[in-house]
């Protein structure tokens, strides 16, 4: 995957779900996953990529993501080919409002979530309050 309007260029992983049926998180920070249910990144459908904000000692790959802006390019090299996707929003919600069906529901096209946390992080919970979306359409060749 690679981002240029923010610096990312990584490999992704697999991710699943876990056993309360929340979404799986990469276990390096510095590597971001794909929801592997789901479609693949280029494929009709919501494909899902899902990376940490920070670590302990740091920032991790998607630090930077609230920072995109509609019209950034976003790539991922898979089976098929290169996928590229341009960013049409970036939303931040609570994780209490979290809007499962806008970012995992059937698109006729291929579309790319990128979710990571933001917001306040919560000491007392050790999690951020809010997570960032950002919602990309398949560019045109």
């Amino acid at each position: 995957m690679r981002i240029p309007a923010i610096g990312v260029a990584a490999p992704l992983v697999p991710l699943g779900v876990n056993p309360d049926q929340t979404l799986q998180v990469p276990s390096d920070f510095a590597v971001p996953g794909w929801f592997q249910p789901g479609p693949e990144p280029g494929e009709p459908g919501a494909a899902v990529v899902a990376g940490h904000v920070d670590s302990r000692t740091g920032p991790a790959v998607f630090f930077a993501l609230s920072r995109l802006r509609p019209g950034d390019e976003v790539e991922v090299a898979g089976d098929r080919g290169v996928a590229r996707f341009r960013v049409d929003k970036v939303e931040q919600y609570a994780k209490s409002a979290f809007p499962t069906l806008d970012v995992y529901g059937a698109t006729r096209t291929p579309t790319l979530r990128l979710i990571t946390c933001g917001g306040d992080f919560d000491r007392s919970t050790g999690h951020y309050q809010d997570n960032v979306v950002v919602y990309a359409s398949l560019a045109t060749p």
